[in-house]
């Protein structure tokens, strides 16, 4: 588990994106979008569960990037309140287990950019810029130790800092 090269911040896009889920967007006209690949999970007795988080931001620069998570039976959705860029770090499972970080990718979500983490997609703990956030969080959870899980990987610096 390491990252070779250089990760870089990418500009989020569901084109992107799409091997770790979905963006998620309202729509800039009237009308509804449904996501409903936003609800997955994978255990018939989960129940879904709707959280709010507030983060202050990262002072930009380097990011040190020492842990990442998943949640191997369900998906999460990370929805802003309010207008906010944050960091969107994942990583694919590796066939030897944990998350493959040579296979790592990083996205820069624009302001009103949610995400939905597809199950069992390893990603960085929440990391807003700018200003504090608060996000809606909604995921499947059976209060095993499966809800969640938070490995090490070998630490390395995202720089943060964009054009």
């Amino acid at each position: 588990m390491s990252v070779t090269g250089s990760l870089t911040l990418k500009r989020l896009s569901a084109e992107a994106f799409a091997p770790y889920g979905e963006v998620l967007e309202a729509p800039n006209q009237p009308g509804r979008v449904y996501f409903e690949r936003a609800l997955g999970s994978e255990r018939a007795g989960a129940w879904p569960s709707l959280a709010f988080s507030c983060r202050e931001p990262h002072p930009g620069g380097l990011l040190r990037v020492s842990t990442m998570e998943r949640h191997e039976f369900s998906s999460q959705s990370f929805i802003p309140l309010g207008p906010s860029r944050w960091v969107v770090l994942v990583a694919p499972h590796a066939a030897s287990g944990g998350p493959d970080m040579d296979r790592a990718e990083a996205f820069l979500a624009g302001r009103g950019q949610g995400v939905t983490y597809a199950a069992n997609v390893w990603h960085h703990p929440l990391t807003v810029l700018e200003v504090p956030a608060r996000f809606a969080v909604v995921m499947w959870r059976d209060g095993s130790a499966t809800d969640e899980e938070f490995v090490p990987v070998p630490p390395f610096d995202l720089d943060l800092d964009l054009p």
